[in-house]
């Protein structure tokens, strides 16, 4: 019995830990885990749409992309792309999709771990109540529940946001798949471009020039 829960608890922990790694490797995911990260986000939860994701910004003269510190709430990265001198309608296209998947990618991470530790919360107060027992022991220490109760609420909280990540995955993947067809445009462009202006700045070719030296 011990072993056949055992295989529950870590089937469990290994499916939600794996539903946010494999969505993609640029999507650095983690939900807040330890006590001062699930009240950070149970603190913050009423400003979530418009949160921003950091009040740092790089120079304006600066010439790469900027990435800053994880956020507190959606444990993501925060980027802000380079604007590239004389920026072609397309590179801006390619960068606004970007910054908005940003944007989205951190606008869903930031509800879903807020949702994620508010219930994990009230599940542990429950269970918790259900034994005669406060949310803290004697000495102040927070209570917790052990590895096989604690699957239980794992196992609920997948099945209930089954459709939520369907549809977050299908989102991320024609998202990406459409920056990458970006990406390989600009790069193109920008390939086609230098071969021309190397073309046009290149000298005269030898028969050009002897055609003009017969010809006077």
């Amino acid at each position: 019995m011990d072993v056949r829960m055992s295989s529950v608890v870590m089937k469990s922990l290994t499916t939600w830990r794996n539903l946010r790694a494999n969505v993609s490797s640029a999507v650095k995911c983690r939900l807040c885990s330890s006590s001062s990260s699930s009240s950070c986000g149970l603190n913050k939860q009423q400003d979530t749409t418009n949160n921003k994701w950091s009040n740092s910004r790089p120079a304006a003269d600066s010439t790469y992309d900027w990435i800053g510190p994880p956020n507190p709430l959606s444990n993501l990265r925060p980027i802000v792309y380079h604007v590239p001198e004389n920026e072609s309608p397309l590179q801006r296209r390619l960068r606004t999709l970007r910054q908005e998947t940003e944007d989205w990618n951190h606008q869903f991470w930031t509800k879903q771990n807020i949702a994620f530790n508010k219930e994990k919360h009230a599940f542990i107060t429950s269970q918790l109540k259900e034994k005669g027992l406060g949310v803290r022991d004697e000495n102040g220490r927070r209570r917790s529940l052990d590895s096989e109760e604690m699957a239980k609420f794992y196992k609920n909280f997948l099945d209930e946001n089954t459709t939520r990540h369907a549809n977050y995955n299908r989102e991320w993947y024609r998202r990406n798949f459409t920056i990458t067809f970006l990406m390989a445009r600009v790069t193109l462009r920008n390939m086609w471009t230098n071969v021309r202006h190397k073309k046009t700045s290149s000298p005269s070719s030898p028969s050009s020039s002897s055609s003009s030296s017969s010809s006077s």
